[in-house]
């Protein structure tokens, strides 16, 4: 296994050694730089719900599934990207890969100027979508408005990141992050308690730590040693690769677009019930996410390893990969909701203070019943890195479209309108999602993971 430190290279190469170390080598920068990534979004909304009010902490604190609409996009075409530039990394191809980061170069740097302007331009319908009370909904327009007219930053850090994953480098992410974290909790601080700018001082130390993050991943880049190494004169666009990232990237990344969309109508469903009950949702979104992390970090190095591997068509170590990933997986996210369920009530007060008596009930309320359930994602979360590795990712798509929004949509319409329009059935769509597609990703995986199959869908 061939590791490079911070200074000269820190690629990877995944396709012998120990599984388990490499993909705990990997995945622990990603989980971390990932903690980081959420410690200053929670830290807006902390600073939100102790220094400006509730209105705001419900505001900021509800729009991940609005913000997160543009960038889910960019991000699923990233793992095209990122999927077939590992391929050629395993397969030592080292002209394939440095043509297939000047390409996603060159698309990122179209998509800023694309997704700018459409991510300002749906403010309007987003807001209708959600519902949000008419005070909470005016802090929301803000927050918007400067966070997609910002969010070229984010783009441009993502694109570097989902690079250096190709090539096994989690590492350097992670330092970004640490940097951009630290300084958006400092201009938090600095803009809402010292300034009082409120909601929009919140987005500006959002867009400015991103910008930071996305300055230091162009340097890395266009400094680098390895095969990734951009240069100006060299960013255009392969039309062979570029079919090849659209292949594997448009799947995914239309499906969580289109996920994220849905989980603004069902955003909703959770604002019709008024101010305390978003607040209790969102102290458990910023839970949920945490949550989250350990088995998305590991389903990312799933990702990587079974790319690395099929790129000279290792299937079996790459099924050893998968395997161990899951166990992972399982293992960690035990951990965590062994951990939460016990202190759910103290967790919520962290975010709202201990005044906001119903923000604080429903908030309890969600984490201690909703918990548990995070078992069930582990297994379609590492079985989709499988299969996005493999080239494949039109099956999770079809799965998770199914599953988080067809399905979910469904379910949540059924509820409310003919069973119990309570909050509780309501909130429980979101681990009924997770079963359906957790079964579904099992079938899928056990189908499609075959040496036949894997090697009549070779990337290189």
């Amino acid at each position: 296994m061939a590791v490079f430190r911070l200074g000269k290279r820190s690629d990877m190469d995944m396709t012998s050694g120990p599984i388990v170390r490499q993909i705990i080598t990997f995945a622990l920068p990603l989980l971390f730089g990932s903690l980081f990534q959420q410690l200053y979004n929670t830290v807006d909304t902390w600073v939100v719900g102790n220094f400006v009010g509730k209105n705001s902490f419900s505001a900021v604190g509800t729009l991940s599934s609005a913000t997160n609409l543009i960038l889910s996009f960019f991000m699923g075409f990233s793992i095209g990207a990122s999927v077939i530039i590992s391929h050629y990394f395993g397969a030592k191809d080292d002209e394939s890969v440095n043509r297939a980061s000047h390409t996603f170069m060159a698309v990122t740097l179209i998509l800023c100027l694309t997704l700018t302007l459409m991510g300002i331009a749906i403010i309007p319908l987003l807001l209708k979508i959600m519902k949000s009370p008419a005070e909470v909904a005016a802090e929301q327009r803000i927050y918007m408005t400067i966070y997609f007219a910002g969010i070229s930053g984010l783009l441009i850090y993502n694109m570097g990141s989902a690079i250096l994953r190709a090539i096994g480098d989690s590492t350097h992410s992670f330092i970004f992050l640490v940097v951009s974290a630290s300084l958006n909790i400092i201009l938090d601080l600095v803009f809402v308690i010292v300034f009082k700018m409120g909601t929009a001082g919140v987005a500006y130390a959002t867009i400015l730590s991103q910008g930071i993050s996305a300055l230091l991943v162009l340097r890395l880049l266009f400094t680098t040693s390895t095969s990734i190494k951009i240069s100006v004169r060299k960013i255009r666009i392969d039309t062979m690769i570029l079919r090849k990232i659209f292949k594997v990237g448009l799947p995914s990344a239309l499906q969580m677009a289109i996920t994220c969309f849905s989980n603004i109508f069902v955003q909703s469903y959770i604002n019709f019930f008024g101010a305390d009950v978003m607040g209790g949702w969102t102290s458990y979104i910023k839970v949920d996410q945490l949550v989250l992390l350990p088995m998305q970090s590991i389903a990312m190095g799933t990702q990587t390893f079974v790319g690395q591997n099929l790129g000279i068509m290792n299937t079996e170590r790459a099924r050893q990969g998968v395997r161990t990933s899951l166990y992972m997986s399982l293992v960690s996210t035990a951990v965590l909701i062994a951990t939460v369920v016990p202190l759910a009530k103290i967790i919520v007060e962290i975010f709202i203070g201990s005044e906001e008596e119903g923000v604080i009930l429903y908030g309890t309320m969600f984490l201690t019943y909703l918990t548990p359930a995070y078992l069930l994602p582990c297994f379609n979360q590492i079985y989709a890195g499988a299969l996005r590795g493999s080239g494949r990712s039109s099956i999770p798509m079809m799965a998770m479209l199914f599953s988080f929004v067809l399905f979910r949509q469904i379910y949540l319409f059924i509820m409310a309108h003919f069973i119990s329009n309570t909050i509780m059935p309501i909130a429980l769509g979101y681990p009924a999602g997770w079963l359906v597609c957790s079964i579904i990703m099992v079938i899928a995986y056990k189908r499609n993971f075959t040496d036949e199959k894997l090697k009549s869908s070779s990337l290189v």
